[in-house]
């Protein structure tokens, strides 16, 4: 089997010899730096294709020192305050780190800011408050006593957030702090790209520039004591300028208030229903973008470079997913691997010729230390990407980070080497062809195909106590045997569901962007959907899917799915549960031991049976966490919340399977074990069998034609039969 290629490995000054020896061992054929890193002559000389790291908008202080008024700016909310008089003052950055973030005296804030009483609602009037720039803060009059208050302010982002995690994350000490730029003031954009120019020009040696990323930070903000204070990986709070605020009023006729980008403290988080001027600036800004990113990439591409894309960092406002993203001509995308979703996230993405995942863990000395085992996080890194990346093959793989550091650490070395040769050997076999699918699955929402594999998120790879029910249903499906879409409720509303799909999601908490909040008290939605569903479609619920208070239902789909949730309106009306069916005798739960208690992450409280002819599969705590309900012709289910494990996605599998009346393809090509995963490739006439896990597990696998064979399988091992 091949041994080199397809391998990106890292390297840094005076490492030239390792870096060689690494290289061999690794099979890389191109070498790149990192954050903090530089490539040196004896380095470049070894041959591999080399990649730079480019910073578009930081890394030349010399520039942005003299215009500081042309940085990266953001709207912060004050602290709530409370008025116990006629007035009330409002200390500005009481909350925030004022090295990396500083108040914007320069715009008139009478034009920019907005107090508001937070107890009614209503915008004070800016004749009634002033600013006191000297200690930093503003004082309101005529406030009622006992409202609270807020002031929403401009302020300048004057460390970039990323360098400053680096910078900080490695103890650098007292290098000079990094400071962004805005390109959207015409001097910066000029400055921007005369000297990407002029590095072009320099580094002839480069035969990738990896952008990381362009021009704008997706939302990452730190308190006063040096923590993250607001995270949100597709935020664009800080892409505001005075400037393009008003170029937005001109365009599109209305100007955006700050309460637009603050939004009542949510910073307009992914989670929060997508209002019109919410959408209108992602238009305005995806626009702007998109036109300077082409720039870039047309004149890497006149010198004869490759132009790749960092899915990370300052990516906000290019939206790989959304219509138009191939116009840019991109070569390729790289982004950083925490799990299958985040892989499928990079390996999906359209309109560019290669993917390249950055695998974990990264070369710093958090996670590279004596005492420590980087080995055991980069085979988890792997099976988690590996299973999804046989569903969605990227081309490249990689790591990044100080070479020295990971070195030091022999194990992992070796760990590195198979993990490459593993990824090789499955290019080889199956040429980049993705795993055969046996159905198509659609997760609706409000964001749709624009954040695909982003639903549930609120940091990269990070979910949290009150999304992993939820993020979990992504996991299982990124390495699953089937098509996975994501479909708008629009898309629905304008087009009907496609006739290709097999299954249609709809989850998340009520009143938010996934489940879909009031979208569901258009009758026109639920018409479409449930006359779906009973000419034989396939709908499963998640969580509080189709929320909302109406017409004494609360899930408006109840009647699809067989359950609903007391809302404590109806508590004088007796809700009866049908005898739960033992766990073998439904096929949904026929993989799961009796004695196993699933795992369906936060509790949905007081969900019930509308029916007692619904089938219930778990009722634990006199609510329903699963259960399956026949409907006309087809069929729909309810599950409470699902976070990742092996059991938790064959659980989600079989009712992918059963809601889509498709038990009778369920066993061919499926393992024994769910622990362990299989992967059809039918052109190619082959199979292969994964073994998610770190320790030995053993299935049997039936083939189309019936037969079984057993496999014996070594940790983390993945083996390949012809038909």
């Amino acid at each position: 089997m091949t041994t080199t290629g397809r391998f990106t490995i890292p390297s840094e000054e005076n490492y030239a010899k390792e870096t060689g020896e690494l290289a061999e061992l690794w099979g890389a054929d191109a070498v790149r730096n990192s954050d903090g890193t530089h490539l040196d002559a004896d380095v470049l000389a070894l041959g591999k294709k080399i990649y730079s790291a480019y910073f578009p908008t930081r890394a030349h202080n010399e520039w942005i020192s003299l215009h500081m008024d042309e940085t990266p700016q953001v709207y912060l909310l004050t602290n709530r305050i409370l008025a116990e008089s006629m007035s009330v003052d409002i200390a500005l950055m009481e909350s925030f780190y004022e090295e990396q973030l500083s108040v914007n005296y320069d715009a008139d804030p009478h034009r920019y800011w907005e107090v508001i009483d937070r107890t009614t609602g209503e915008v004070v009037a800016p004749q009634l408050w002033s600013v006191n720039a000297e200690d930093g803060t503003v004082h309101v009059d005529e406030v009622t006593p006992m409202h609270e208050y807020t002031v929403s302010f401009l302020a300048y982002i004057i460390w970039d957030p990323v360098e400053m995690y680096n910078h900080l994350t490695n103890d650098w000490g007292d290098k000079e702090h990094e400071i962004p730029f805005d390109i959207y003031h015409e001097k910066t954009r000029e400055f921007v790209f005369d000297t990407f120019h002029q590095w072009l020009k320099d580094n002839p040696q480069t035969d990738v520039v990896r952008f990381t990323t362009f021009f704008y930070q997706f939302t990452l903000l730190f308190d006063n004591k040096h923590r993250e204070k607001v995270v949100d990986w597709f935020g664009s709070a800080c892409t505001v300028s005075p400037k393009a605020l008003d170029d937005f009023e001109v365009q599109y006729g209305y100007r955006l208030r700050p309460e637009d980008f603050i939004d009542m403290g949510s910073y307009n988080s992914a989670w929060r229903i997508p209002r019109k001027p919410q959408r209108d600036w992602n238009d305005f800004l995806t626009t702007f973008v998109r036109a300077n990113v082409k720039r870039l990439v047309q004149d890497t591409h006149v010198h004869g470079k490759e132009a790749m894309m960092f899915l990370g960092d300052q990516w906000i406002g290019t939206e790989p997913y959304k219509k138009g993203f191939e116009e840019l001509e991109l070569d390729a995308v790289v982004g950083s691997v925490g799990d299958g979703t985040t892989l499928r996230m990079i390996a999906d993405i359209p309109g560019v010729r290669y993917t390249e995942g950055r695998f974990l863990p990264y070369f710093f000395p958090d996670t590279f230390y004596e005492g420590n085992d980087p080995s055991i996080e980069g085979l988890d890194n792997w099976r988690k990407a590996r299973r999804a990346i046989l569903r969605s093959p990227i081309s490249r793989m990689g790591y990044g980070g100080y070479l020295s550091l990971a070195n030091k650490f022999p194990k992992f070395v070796d760990t590195v080497t198979h993990i490459a040769d593993e990824f090789r050997t499955l290019h080889e076999y199956t040429n980049g062809a993705a795993a055969e699918p046996a159905l198509t699955v659609a997760l609706v929402n409000c964001w749709g195909a624009q954040r695909s594999w982003m639903a549930f998120t609120v940091a990269h790879a990070l979910p949290n106590k009150q999304t992993h029910s939820y993020y979990g249903i992504l996991e299982a499906l990124s390495g699953m045997r089937v098509n996975v879409r994501f479909i708008s409720f629009e898309d629905i509303l304008e087009h009907g569901i496609d006739e290709d799909i097999d299954v249609l999601i709809n989850g998340g908490p009520v009143d938010t962007a996934f489940s879909g909040g009031d979208v569901w008290e258009n009758p026109r939605l639920v018409e479409i959907i449930r006359a779906w569903v009973r000419a034989g479609g396939a709908f499963v619920g998640v969580g509080e899917p189709s929320s909302v208070n109406r017409q004494g239902r609360f899930f408006q789909l109840a009647d699809v799915l067989g359950v609903d949730e007391e809302r404590f309106h109806t508590l004088s009306v007796d809700k009866y549960f049908p005898q739960t069916t033992p766990r073998s005798d439904h096929f949904i739960t026929r993989d799961v031991p009796e004695d196993y208690e699933i795992d369906f992450g936060e509790p949905i409280l007081n969900t019930y049976p509308i029916h007692e002819g619904v089938t219930v599969l778990s009722a634990r705590g006199g609510e329903v966490q699963l259960a399956a309900n026949e409907y006309g012709a087809g069929r729909g289910v309810y599950i409470s919340g699902l976070p990742y494990c092996a059991l938790n996605a064959r659980l989600l599998e079989r009712v992918l399977f059963y809601a889509s009346h498709n038990e009778e393809k369920y066993d061919a090509w499926s393992s024994t074990n769910p622990e362990c995963e299989v992967a059809h490739y039918p052109e190619a006439k082959l199979f292969c069998v994964i073994n998610n896990t770190d320790r030995a597990q053993a299935t049997d696998v039936r083939r189309a034609d019936g037969t079984v064979e057993s496999f014996e399988l070594e940790p983390s091992a993945m083996v390949w039969r012809h038909e």
